[in-house]
């Protein structure tokens, strides 16, 4: 399987789920600061129902921040849709060709990787990410880019304990890769999943 074809299943299963959500889990305060299941999900499939011109005339409107732009189209299409609506969204555009400005289809999967976590993860669900395409997001990982998200990861190594896998060098922080992942893509983790003497720095309070 090509990295296209990891995406439309990362998809399709990450639809699937949504199905089965109570309205309580829609509403339930995602690992994205200021985001419910419901803003997590519109915004999953938002460069696929927005056309350019909408998404770039809102960039306007956002004074050309990106995070504004995407959390008003967020908060707009969970007052529109209903959460079946959303679910089918991601189901119908499995196979969308859509990918972001940087990093083409890799950071597509990353895309629905990393949010589809931030929606499992705050549900305390234990999915899975298959490992082939957890570790095409996990190659991903950048100094860099981790500061572009906010994480700071200076002086800390990640280490996995479920995968042959590691990052950085330092003071080690352990978890599963999949937890390590989200901590390096800036989001703040509940307590208990990660372990080492610089772990409290990256968990929800």
């Amino acid at each position: 399987m090509g990295i296209r074809d990891d995406i439309a299943s990362e998809r399709r299963e990450l639809a699937a789920l949504l199905g089965t959500l109570t309205d309580a889990q829609w509403d339930t305060p995602s690992l994205c600061a200021g985001w419910r299941v419901r803003e997590v999900a519109a915004h999953m499939t938002m460069a696929m129902r927005h056309s350019v011109p909408r998404i770039a005339a809102e960039l306007v409107r956002s004074r050309g921040s990106l995070d504004r732009m995407a959390d008003r189209l967020a908060r707009h299409d969970t007052a529109a849709l209903a959460a079946e609506e959303l679910a089918a969204s991601l189901r119908d555009n499995a196979d969308h060709p859509w990918k972001p400005p940087v990093g083409g289809h890799a950071m597509a999967l990353a895309h629905d990787v990393i949010h589809g976590l931030d929606i499992t993860v705050a549900l305390g669900l234990d999915r899975r990410v298959p490992e082939d395409r957890l570790r095409t997001v996990l190659a991903r990982i950048t100094r860099r880019g981790a500061r572009f998200f906010g994480a700071d990861l200076g002086g800390i190594a990640l280490r996995a304990d479920d995968l042959d896998w590691s990052f950085g060098s330092g003071t080690p922080v352990t978890g599963n890769a999949q937890d390590l992942l989200l901590l390096a893509f800036g989001r703040r983790l509940p307590g208990g999943r990660l372990h080492g003497a610089e772990a409290e720095r990256f968990v929800s309070t």
